[in-house]
């Protein structure tokens, strides 16, 4: 077993895609998240298709698609900040028994003919609120269950459990449908089951107690949207994700439209279209990591991004099913080139700390592009024609291509973000309550006037990371009486911020700590704490 309780991975296996199957935690609950998930593609597609009997209008059935990732987009950053500071898998438990008896309750609506417009889309709504609590919780256990080194093997088996299951579950959805539309919701329900099962079955390694207290709630939020506004690694990877899934989402929003009106086909193509996309992603994922290798995650992404675009202009000029299939089998293959991509550039762009709140920010991009790219799509078809959007759409994402390549991907190790501790603890000579402040800290440096400059860049770098892990404000100043001496000044709310500063400071925080530190002059820079004066506490003391 690994530090994560997981077992090791011999390394003459690490660069297998199946490699994450050696820890047996893993392949547990990514077998049952497979099996969940069937039953949640069978809902998405009886859903949509439930929605062209309910009402023909494209507004409606791309609705349905915005019921489903609007929730995420508007709940899935307290989602986050959530699971950073409670127990995930106690959270998933939960979250999991709702969802399934909020999927079995549509069924049995159904069932009794009851379904409205109106109904379908405040179940599924409902729906997308539990995937949202849960998102963040599922994305970063998953570092907890495999060894680092084979991450972007854990993220892309991740992808290819949700495409097996979507290659399963809408065809078996569109196969059900033809028997009784309500049997897919009831299955689904049960489907959660299986998940509650696996996490009752899954004990994770036991976490050292924390040595400060837990974030509160609005403390845990401002920290994690705080750390997303400046950090550039995932600040670009969020740049990416915005401009692909904006206008990607295009053909899943209209896909049951493209089925019905555009090749007037049945639940069942439907299904195999859908299915089709499942396919191809699953075929595709055994590649990933060799042409990853050849292209770069940068390139995969744009090839994926041109792929898909070509992959719509097929299905808005679709004259054959056939066609129309083969066309989903290679969107589905670009999806995951993608996705996978913008995944793992999320998942080593943020340290432990923060990382469900990282990956959050991640998902309300993911999916609130999503949500407003589909009702934007759906409007569109509706007033020009679903073939006319698709165009749109496709032209789009080609010419954001070049608009967004400054913003580079991050692979692999490219980045240490674990604790360093390597901040030596302050000196403390007055009383005064964790929570009191705010607190500015000091540094002082002594420079070469040959220097200056290459400093003063280096220094900015620190800026970020200060931002990042709970200052409000950085400053850096030269004495007007002594050419070269600077000082480096920041501030936080309290020294509660302050001591969790000293445990988020990472490896790669060092690094740059250590250029700054090669221009100093003399012994290590003098570190000041100022904590603001307390009138009461004063008050109390005469």
């Amino acid at each position: 077993m690994n530090s994560a309780g997981q077992n090791t991975v011999p390394d003459h296996h690490s660069s297998s895609v199946l490699a994450p199957f050696g820890s047996r935690h893993f392949m547990v609950l990514w077998i049952a998240t497979v099996m969940s998930n069937v039953g949640t593609w069978m809902h998405d597609v009886s859903a949509g298709w439930l929605m062209t009997s309910l009402s023909p209008s494209p507004l409606f059935v791309a609705l349905v698609q915005t019921a489903t990732t609007l929730p995420i987009f508007l709940f899935a950053l307290p989602a986050g900040a959530l699971a950073d500071i409670v127990n995930k898998r106690k959270l998933l438990l939960g979250v999991q028994l709702v969802m399934a008896g909020t999927a079995l309750a549509l069924g049995y609506v159904v069932y009794r003919g009851d379904a409205t417009p109106a109904v379908l889309l405040l179940f599924t709504f409902m729906m997308g609120i539990g995937t949202a609590v849960a998102a963040p919780a599922w994305q970063a256990i998953v570092p907890g269950l495999v060894p680092r080194k084979i991450l972007q093997q854990a993220v892309a088996v991740n992808s290819v459990g949700i495409n097996i299951s979507r290659a399963i579950g809408p065809a078996l959805g569109g196969f059900i449908i033809g028997y009784s539309i309500a049997l897919p919701f009831l299955i689904n329900g049960l489907s959660f089951l299986l998940v509650v099962c696996a996490l009752l079955w899954w004990r994770p390694i036991a976490t050292p107690p924390r040595l400060l207290p837990a974030e509160n709630m609005a403390g845990a939020l401002k920290a994690g949207v705080r750390y997303a506004l400046h950090s550039s690694p995932l600040k670009a990877t969020l740049a990416r994700a915005l401009s692909f899934f904006l206008f990607a989402s295009a053909y899943w929003a209209l896909l049951p439209l493209i089925a019905k009106n555009l090749l007037n086909g049945d639940a069942t193509l439907y299904g195999f279209m859908m299915g089709a996309v499942g396919v191809g992603a699953v075929s595709s994922a055994f590649i990933l990591p060799s042409l990853r290798k050849q292209f770069g995650a940068d390139t995969l992404v744009a090839l994926g991004t041109v792929g898909t675009a070509m992959c719509m202009l097929v299905l808005a000029s679709a004259y054959s099913q056939q066609l129309a299939v083969v066309s989903c089998f290679f969107a589905g293959a670009c999806w995951i080139a993608v996705l996978t991509s913008l995944n793992v550039s999320a998942q080593v762009a943020l340290p432990e700390w923060v990382r469900a709140r990282g990956l959050a920010v991640f998902i309300t991009v993911l999916f609130g592009s999503m949500s407003v790219g589909s009702l934007f799509w759906g409007q569109l078809s509706s007033l020009f024609g679903v073939a006319n959007a698709l165009y749109c759409a496709a032209a789009v994402l080609v010419l954001i291509i070049p608009l967004t390549w400054r913003f580079k991907l991050q692979v692999g190790e490219s980045m240490d973000l674990s604790p360093s501790m390597h901040w030596p603890q302050p000196v403390v000579g007055v009383e005064f309550e964790q929570d009191q402040g705010p607190v500015m800290i000091t540094l002082e440096y002594f420079v070469k006037p040959d220097d200056k400059h290459a400093f003063y860049l280096a220094a900015h770098k620190l800026k970020e990371q200060r931002y990042r892990d709970g200052a409000y404000t950085w400053g850096l100043f030269e004495d007007t009486a002594k050419p070269g001496r600077f000082i480096e000044c920041f501030m936080v709310e309290s020294w509660l911020e302050h001591l969790r500063q000293h445990e988020r400071v990472t490896h790669a925080d060092a690094d740059i700590q250590n250029i700054v530190l090669s221009f100093h002059q003399g012994p290590k820079p003098v570190v000041e704490h100022y904590i603001a004066a307390s009138h009461a506490k004063h008050e109390g003391k005469k």
